[in-house]
């Protein structure tokens, strides 16, 4: 039954700070001026590294440089090849041509995760490192995966961006691989006020290059000791990050309940909706929720005339961009990602949303779909 006037939002960025104190914190640092680098980045990267049972963790400007430093900083570079999959975010293609080495693609499986039976295939000698995307904030197989990579001497870099606090058992996302990715963006589970990003590493020698290249491959203050970038996580975000940091795993724990409540209550409309296998022994932290759905160009329409607000992570996979063709894929070569594609929906999933919401979501999908 439709409530006119009723909203469910897919995102409620303002409530993150509505208490008023990050801005509290944020004003403090204004009277001190310790913009780039200031203690409080420190600070940050040490509580970051606990929560994913890392060794280090380097604060960045961005997920996708935090990709893009990790291939520096294991080698990667012209005349490489990275494997990857090809419905992520286009950024985990993208820091791999940053950083002059060529994105392979793998087919992925029923959870939108990369499909390890491909990676042999893939392999080739020119075959640098691997990059499984804890898509969803769903961590990929990376027994599977890593296995893989060490019969072949491959690095395996995390992209991690959706997946701050995930875990396969005892493990958490970011410490399983040479080197994590993780996104501060705003929308992400851990959002900061702009632009940041993390990576995670358990060798201080990956750590310590990560940390010379995003500062222009400065040593200290005089001596440059290879030449590098500007890549730096601002105090004022390792602020806003570190405040929201507290809260994380609460809003893992919320996101993790709403998803077992959409679970149980769309399971009558399969195969009208179909909600993803859950591994038994991973904490998905559902960074979106992803079910996959007919006549979606027909739902969506309903779905927001009824006040239900909803997304596609991703509608075109990448290797069906233009930025793609010269990597030399048309479609049909990856069929899972690309049959997913056309029917994948995201729905409100956030930490403020009610048991209310979420009924009330589920119910405009049963009034949408016969039974």
């Amino acid at each position: 039954m439709t409530e006119p006037g009723r909203r469910v939002t897919y995102m409620d960025l303002p409530r993150q700070f509505a208490d008023g104190e990050v801005v509290r914190r944020v004003a403090e640092e204004f009277s001190r001026c310790r913009f780039v680098l200031g203690p409080q980045v420190a600070e940050f990267e040490s509580r970051f590294a606990r929560l994913c049972g890392a060794a280090h963790a380097v604060g960045l400007n961005s997920g996708t440089d935090a990709l893009f430093l990790a291939l520096k900083a294991l080698g990667a570079g012209a005349g490489d090849e990275v494997i990857t999959v090809p419905n992520s975010f286009v950024a985990t293609a993208g820091a791999i041509v940053m950083a002059g080495a060529t994105p392979v693609f793998v087919d992925v499986n029923a959870e939108y995760l990369m499909d390890p039976a491909g990676l042999e295939d893939a392999i080739t000698p020119r075959t640098r490192a691997i990059i499984p995307v804890h898509l969803t904030g769903n961590p990929a197989d990376m027994d599977a995966v890593g296995a893989v990579a060490s019969r072949h001497r491959l690095a395996v870099i995390e992209d991690a961006a959706q997946a701050v606090g995930a875990s396969i058992g005892s493990r958490r996302v970011g410490s399983i691989g040479e080197a994590g990715a993780f996104s501060l963006f705003p929308l992400k589970n851990l959002g900061v006020a702009g632009d940041g990003g993390m990576l995670t590493t358990n060798s201080a020698a990956v750590a310590d290059r990560v940390r010379l290249l995003r500062h222009h491959g400065l040593r200290n203050r005089d001596e440059v000791e290879v030449f590098g970038y500007n890549s730096r996580l601002d105090t004022l975000q390792a602020i806003v990050g570190d405040a929201v940091l507290a809260g994380v795993e609460q809003v893992a724990e919320t996101r993790i309940r709403h998803a077992q409540l959409y679970d149980r209550a769309l399971a009558p409309l399969a195969p009208h909706v179909i909600v993803p296998p859950r591994r038994a022994g991973v904490r998905q932290v559902f960074h979106t929720y992803v079910v996959q759905v007919e006549a979606r160009d027909r739902l969506m329409p309903f779905l927001e005339s009824r006040g239900v607000e909803t997304k596609i992570h991703y509608p075109i996979p990448i290797h069906l961009q233009k930025a793609a063709e010269s990597l030399g894929y048309k479609r049909g070569s990856f069929p899972v990602c690309e049959a997913q594609t056309g029917r994948i929906l995201s729905l409100p999933v956030h930490e403020y949303l009610t048991d209310d919401d979420l009924e009330y979501v589920v119910a405009q999908l049963m009034e949408f779909y016969p039974r």
